[in-house]
């Protein structure tokens, strides 16, 4: 009987376990299928307002002087004295005599000439005497031909007029040979490189030093064709009547980083060059500095130095100023129309740089610009404005 027991009853069990199971599965209560709430994205907008852009474009370039020169004698010699500023980074101003030359060679030269051309007009007053007197004698005579040129003596005069000319010009260059002996400089400037000193011999040829001017100075900037279509510069004809007037030229203001500082400079774009670069086909327009080296800029403009322009460009009227990150693929920009629905709009963007956009089609003022990111929205999706930026 005790083995029947143990052989029937965990069958017992485990059928009414079953049983109870399966009542549980049949009567439990079904879930109710349930729409998850819609999620409306929370986007900050953006109100456009038409207002007028200055248009600033960036370039960059290298300082370089308007005039640039080679110091070389015209007479040989030895150098027998050198003005103070003639020295490396040296300031001159124009005419000053940066170098002398030994002239008491070209002294003597200039006391041999002035003998020469008083000895030729000692000739030639003799001579001036002799043709009178050949006239004089010739009327005494009274003979009926006419006198001949040799008997009136004129091809010794006219050889005595020559021998004066030829005295005057050997005198006027030993002059100008002596004047050349002192090298001046030719306009106010700084000297990049000196090659010679006191004490050195020279000759025609030689290279005593390398100057430019200092009056101005310029930079040469590189553009794209569509950075100079807001560039209002005056061009240059061949055959105008008169050269253009520089107020009207573009503004520029330079910058450049020394050690800590950033030194800014103002000047104007003077002129564009005549060709178009090849390889970049970049059009380069020359800013020009006055007085570069003036204690009014704070810090001078050197020659070499690597500076940063930003040139006032045209000023668009009636555009709408952007944040650069509302603009889309396609130049389309999230517009939050009144119901705050999205509306995909696509614009003209007329300029753009780093930091904003400018829009002159395809906006109304006072419409609301999505400032928040929504990349797989389409027009009509709903959204829910949190915040509403004021224009810029």
């Amino acid at each position: 009987m005790r083995k029947f027991f143990r052989l029937v009853l965990p069958v017992f069990v485990l059928a009414v376990c079953l049983a109870v199971g399966v009542t549980l599965i049949r009567t439990a209560p079904k879930a109710e299928r349930r729409q998850p709430p819609p999620v409306i994205p929370t986007v900050e907008v953006f109100s456009a307002k038409q207002s007028a852009y200055p248009v600033i474009i960036n370039s960059q370039g290298t300082v370089v002087p308007r005039t640039e020169s080679t110091l070389i004698p015209e007479v040989s010699g030895q150098v027998v004295n050198a003005s103070p500023n003639f020295r490396n980074g040296g300031f001159f101003e124009a005419g000053e005599v940066l170098l002398q030359i030994d002239p008491r060679n070209y002294r003597n030269s200039v006391v041999v000439a002035q003998a020469d051309l008083a000895q030729a007009n000692a000739a030639l007053n003799e001579e001036n005497a002799r043709a009178e007197q050949a006239l004089r004698d010739w009327e005494v005579l009274k003979l009926s031909e006419k006198p001949s040129d040799l008997v009136l003596r004129k091809p010794q005069l006219k050889s005595a007029q020559a021998a004066v000319a030829a005295a005057e010009a050997r005198l006027e260059q030993a002059n100008i040979n002596l004047e050349r002996t002192q090298i001046r400089a030719p306009y106010a400037g700084l000297v990049l490189e000196k090659q010679v000193d006191v004490g050195q011999f020279v000759s025609p040829g030689n290279v005593l030093a390398k100057i430019y001017a200092i009056d101005f100075a310029e930079i040469r900037l590189p553009l794209t064709n569509s950075q100079f279509a807001f560039l209002d510069l005056p061009e240059s004809y061949r055959g105008d009547p008169e050269p253009v007037d520089e107020r009207v030229f573009p503004t520029v203001e330079l910058t450049a980083q020394v050690g800590r500082q950033i030194h800014r400079w103002q000047g104007r774009i003077v002129r564009t060059e005549g060709a178009i670069d090849t390889q970049s086909q970049q059009i380069f327009v020359i800013a020009q500095v006055d007085d570069p080296y003036a204690k009014h800029h704070g810090f001078p403009l050197k020659v070499g130095q690597f500076v940063r322009a930003n040139i006032a460009g045209r000023v668009l009227k009636d555009v709408f100023i952007l944040p650069r990150g509302v603009l889309r693929r396609n130049n389309e920009v999230m517009v939050i129309s009144d119901d705050d629905t999205v509306d995909r709009r696509q614009v003209v963007v007329v300029w753009s740089d780093n930091n904003e956009i400018v829009v002159s089609q395809g906006l109304t003022a006072g419409e609301r610009i999505s400032l928040t990111p929504l990349p797989f929205a389409i027009s009509g999706t709903k959204v829910q404005v949190s915040n509403t930026q004021p224009s810029g």
